[in-house]
């Protein structure tokens, strides 16, 4: 019997997708061998390939003048090629907004590169919550303004897209395909796949196509998302197994109803466990709530001397891996698009039982 995960990634997937995918693996297609075992450049493949772009196209309404890359590395080698992409051109100087660790992750590794101008900062409440616009300091030179619409790690999401006149660039990690987006509005959107995506190993890249020619000089070729695009992602052999089950996973999406069914089923997950957090005087949650992500959700117990208990009882009950981050520690629930109601019910439903014998 399949338990509930809650793991911030690698994360849970669709279990139709994982059952296909067991299905499939020794006898793919018919054709008497995996889909791991044939070549990326077979015709095979390359139908695999063509239309999980197409099924992430229609998902997002991607535009025709972006690209759509499948990228390895995940999100962390973008961290890197997002300058080394857009430097090239003008000042090297980006605006970033510090919204916490992964976005502090992506600007040690542009500082590496060229100046960078911090908007606005959430350091001054902890990380608790996403800077509004009337808080930045803007560059009047930024090659790009780069920003996270959701910390995986301190549980805050941004709930407007900044607006801006320098091509904006997003690590989407782990709020894609969440909800419907405004792709025309970004320059570049990139996200690590081990969350709403698929299994790790690969990320996905949406490159407008005038931002192509804005390399700095010597760049990478692994980091190049020219090289990329005109490669169809295949300049070197492609992590094909992962490409496969992102597919099955937009191909899921769309049947469930698409980012618009995901962005409802979300708001249901995410507000029947904060509301419960909320009523409560054992629990808590550090976020603001006008900055609370519907993917991960932080809380605390009143007692931290009650935490291994709380996560040995929670493990026995079938409610796998609710620990909190390393750097932040108490809890943290992450409900992604494969994590069904049900999943958030059992939790809530267990949560009140801890208290009610434990406060």
């Amino acid at each position: 019997m399949r338990k509930f995960n809650f793991c911030a990634g690698p994360a849970a997937l669709p279990e139709p997708v994982l059952r296909q995918a067991q299905q499939e693996l020794l006898d793919w297609g018919g054709r008497g061998c995996s889909v791991m075992e044939v070549s990326h450049r077979s015709a095979e493949f390359l139908e695999v390939a063509e239309r999980a772009e197409q099924d992430l196209r229609d998902l997002l309404s991607i535009p025709d003048n972006y690209k759509v890359l499948f990228l390895q590395g995940g999100a962390t080698a973008q961290f890197s090629a997002v300058p080394w992409n857009l430097f090239g051109v003008g000042d090297k100087v980006a605006d970033y907004i510090h919204s916490g660790q992964w976005a502090d992750k992506a600007i040690r590794e542009a500082k590496r590169y060229g100046q960078v101008n911090i908007v606005a900062s959430g350091e001054d409440r902890s990380f608790t919550y996403a800077p509004g616009a009337e808080s930045w300091t803007q560059s009047d030179n930024a090659a790009y303004f780069h920003y996270t619409p959701n910390e995986t790690i301190g549980g805050v999401e941004f709930d407007y897209v900044p607006d801006v006149t320098c091509p904006l660039v997003a690590d989407m990690s782990s709020n894609i395909l969440s909800r419907p987006i405004p792709v025309e509005k970004f320059g570049v959107i990139y996200a690590g796949a081990q969350k709403n995506i698929g299994p790790s190993g690969i990320a996905v890249g949406i490159v407008r196509d005038d931002l192509l020619d804005r390399a700095m000089e010597g760049i990478p070729r692994s980091l190049s998302w020219k090289v990329a695009a005109e490669a169809g992602s295949m300049d070197n052999t492609p992590p094909t197994f992962a490409w496969y089950l992102a597919g099955l996973v937009f191909r899921w999406l769309k049947g469930q109803g698409g980012v618009e069914a995901m962005s409802t089923l979300a708001d249901r997950k995410s507000t029947l466990l904060y509301e419960f957090i909320d009523r409560s005087d054992f629990y808590s949650c550090p976020v603001e709530k006008s900055s609370r992500s519907r993917m991960n959700v932080p809380f605390v117990l009143a007692d931290e001397r009650l935490d291994k208990e709380f996560l040995r009882q929670s493990e026995e009950a079938g409610l796998l891996n609710l620990k909190g981050h390393r750097s932040v520690g108490g809890m943290r629930a992450s409900l992604y698009n494969a994590v069904p109601l049900e999943a958030v019910e059992a939790l809530v439903s267990f949560m009140a039982d801890f208290e009610k014998r434990c406060a």
